[in-house]
């Protein structure tokens, strides 16, 4: 399944704290834990049928634009997540010290 990344919909469901994307039967998710100002990104979970084509990496982008709108500490304990924000500095000053 090849998926345009642009018309991509990333929905944020607070009650289950993730953010998703649905693709048809398919369910990308990336799950945080909201404490007080830190936002602890827990899990990102991509289908084996869409992996390695951005998904992602939207995921990690709209969770951490939501952290710094909201000027939440990230504490990235996700593999994924931690490797994301090291390739994109942008977003290094999130994360908690």
């Amino acid at each position: 399944m090849l998926i345009d990344l642009d018309s991509l919909e990333i929905h944020h469901n607070p009650q289950a704290e993730r953010f998703e994307i649905r693709l048809g039967e398919h369910l990308a998710v990336l799950e945080y834990h909201l404490d007080g100002g830190d936002l602890f990104f827990t899990h990102t979970g991509v289908p084996p049928a869409l992996e390695g084509q951005g998904i992602g990496g939207r995921l990690a982008q709209a969770g951490l634009e939501y952290a710094k709108e909201k000027a939440y500490r990230v504490v990235p304990l996700c593999y994924f997540i931690d490797a994301y924000i090291r390739r994109h500095p942008e977003y290094q000053a999130l994360v908690k010290k």
